[in-house]
């Protein structure tokens, strides 16, 4: 079979054309920011521009074809169509990473989302440090600590010497190495104390361009102080095992490495026991004296139908102001059922990803895309749409992975998670789900035999969106708007030319605030005012028993993974949201909260205007979408950005 190739005289229809973005352009800037690729003059480092949306849709149809999608000639149009007018969409890991030659050095990793590690032993430390240089998130288990065993008396030691014990190269397994020695030398099947002495002088200083993923070189300075932090944890527990939050703390110190070594947000959640007080408490920030690191992983405690009917009053103190809300992940529904009410066994889920719409085994990696249910005009066309992005998934989903743990799970598994977006926008498009969820499992049966492969475990989902739904401008998964006008505060690494592009309009520019209230030099925060079409469904407009009863319909009609929801609520509407779940938690497998205002946290992904405000922001700013001139390319240096790929703040920036 001769594979067809998407070429430039195809793509001469389209370069002039102008994709539907949304929001007056923001989703051309949200793009460019985020997804568009560097073309460099020849074989040269210098880079010319970056590439326009015809280039990048052509790239990702052609680096599905590498990796043997073997979409046909009329497929492979079709598919270039609708990622072009953005019908559908391939996941952000995707959109940055296919076509590239990572796909064939680092196979499925380079395109996967997000990861789930059961932590039982050191070298699971290790292994979450590479998943997270990667650019993906990492779920983690806090709930069993005892497995790590006693952690006994050692020392680590940085020196910069030839003859340190180990000289740490400057690579993502050169850093997952030395975290796992590290751990090693406290935890161990001994009582031996073990000591390390290990260097940093061959790590490219601070500043220095990253070509793989984007962004620069972080120094070996957080690395140094991350395992000084991980240390420190550690001594606190020789003698005895460690406890859940000394788990959850070491994670969070591994990710604020990864965050600074390459400006980019680590993704982590972290999943517990209801009948463990210390975890339930660990990020009540009202209480002070709380490592700031634990901002970086969202928390989830193991609920099953039983429990939810009788809470700890411990755990809903996070939902008064008083803290952050826990989220609630149903093991139990999650490993009997797909679409709840169709019993699909899946016994190997053992947590879940950080946005909590995929359950995962160990090691298992979750594979996304999604379609936007607002741009879609008819049955037939999602179908198509899902069908076309189902063999993307399944090509990737059938790619080889670093770890072997995670390639045999992968492999046994083929879970996929395609999801729909904009929902809110569409509710009278929800009726087509069902048949486009059946069309999706008889491709699948047939297609998978047809490869000589496992059916898919699971195939659908509802993600967040949030960086996704801001190109056509769309509601994000599940959710309603937040609000009918809004502001949208994205952030940016401050050297990136698209901060100075926006000053130029007009928008309203300020440095990052960290926790603690000090400024971050590397990152700014720039400010959109945005408004939703008339009609569309707000937050307000739906109590928070209304978004979950939308939550459990779309698991019986389409999501047979999980559903990633965070439920808008009012602090006099908690009793009513203690009830509900008590009676509906058997129909759900995972959920979150937000306060819907009120809630304190300082630059906000989003700040609801009123009418008056938003006219005045918009008064002052100039339009955005034109193609960027050659004076405003963005230099491989200007690649780190961040992004809000989920409503809590915490998925990675692709």
């Amino acid at each position: 079979m001769t594979t067809y190739y998407i070429d430039d005289d195809f793509t001469k229809e389209y370069q002039d054309k102008t994709a539907p973005w949304g929001f007056n352009g923001l989703g051309y800037i949200v793009y460019k920011r985020t997804y568009a690729r560097p073309i460099f003059d020849g074989d040269s480092d210098t880079i010319l521009r970056t590439e326009e949306w015809h280039e990048t849709v052509q790239r990702v149809v052609n680096g599905a074809q590498d990796i043997g999608a073997r979409l046909t000639e009329d497929e492979a149009v079709r598919l270039y169509d609708y990622l072009f007018n953005l019908k559908g969409n391939v996941a952000g890991r995707m959109l940055w990473q296919l076509g590239t030659p990572n796909n064939v050095r680092l196979g499925g990793d380079s395109l996967v989302n997000c990861w789930f590690v059961d932590i039982q032993k050191p070298t699971d430390f290790s292994w979450s440090v590479e998943r997270l240089m990667l650019g993906g998130g990492v779920g983690f288990s806090c709930d069993k600590p005892e497995r790590l065993g006693t952690v006994r008396s050692g020392w680590v030691e940085h020196l910069d010497v030839n003859d340190a014990d180990y000289i740490v190269p400057d690579t993502r397994e050169g850093w997952g190495e030395v975290i796992r020695r590290v751990f090693e030398c406290y935890l161990g099947d001994d009582d031996n104390p073990r000591n390390m002495v290990y260097a940093t002088h061959l790590i490219r200083p601070a500043g220095v361009p990253i070509k793989t993923f984007g962004g620069t070189a972080s120094g070996p300075e957080i690395l140094i102080s991350g395992i000084e932090k991980i240390c420190n944890v550690l001594d606190g527990a020789i003698g005895r095992t460690l406890t859940s939050v000394e788990v959850l703390d070491c994670m969070n110190i591994i990710g604020s490495i990864v965050v600074a070594g390459n400006v980019r947000r680590s993704a982590e959640i972290a999943v517990g026991r209801l009948d463990d007080e210390d975890y339930l408490m660990a990020k009540r920030w009202d209480l002070g004296d709380i490592p700031i690191e634990r901002a970086m992983s969202n928390n989830t405690v193991f609920v099953s139908p039983e429990e939810m009917k009788d809470m700890p009053e411990t755990i809903w103190e996070g939902y008064k102001g008083n803290g952050e809300p826990y989220g609630f992940f149903n093991l139990e529904a999650s490993r009997q059922y797909g679409r709840m009410g169709e019993e699909r066994l899946d016994a190997s889920i053992v947590g879940v990803n950080p946005c909590a719409e995929i359950p995962l085994a160990n090691r298992e990696s979750c594979n996304l895309a999604e379609l936007y249910l607002p741009t879609i005009d008819s049955k037939e066309e999602l179908i198509d749409v899902a069908k076309l992005l189902y063999k993307v998934q399944k090509a990737i989903a059938a790619l080889p992975y670093l770890d072997p743990a995670s390639d045999k799970i992968t492999s046994q598994n083929m879970r996929l998670g395609l999801g729909v977006t904009g929902v809110t926008q569409a509710m009278d498009k929800i009726d087509w789900l069902d048949d486009t969820y059946v069309a999706l499992r008889e491709l699948d049966a047939e297609w998978s035999a047809s490869r000589g492969w496992p059916e898919s475990v699971r195939l659908t989902t509802i993600k967040p969106s949030g960086t996704l739904s801001l190109l056509p401008g769309v509601t994000p998964g599940v959710h309603p708007a937040f609000s009918q006008r809004f502001v949208k505060r994205m952030r940016m690494a401050s050297s990136d030319v698209l901060v100075n592009y926006c000053r130029s309009k007009g928008y309203y520019v300020e440095p990052l605030r960290n926790f603690d209230g000090s400024e971050d030099g590397r990152t700014v925060v720039v400010e959109f005012p945005c408004a939703f079409p008339e009609g569309t469904i707000l937050a307000n407009d739906m109590t928070a028993i209304e978004q979950m009863d939308l939550v459990r319909k779309l698991q019986k009609v389409w999501a047979d993974n999980a559903i990633s929801v965070t439920v808008y609520y009012k602090m006099e509407e908690l009793d009513g949201i203690k009830e509900y779940l008590a009676e509906n938690w058997h129909e759900m497998k995972s959920v979150s909260f937000l306060l819907h205002s009120e809630h304190g946290f300082d630059q906000a992904p989003m700040g609801e205007l009123t009418l008056d405000e938003y006219n005045e922001m918009l008064s002052k700013t100039k339009e955005l979408g034109e193609r960027l001139s050659g004076s405003t390319i963005m230099s491989e240096d200007d690649m780190a950005l961040m992004g809000e790929s989920c409503d809590t703040g915490a998925c990675p920036i692709r």
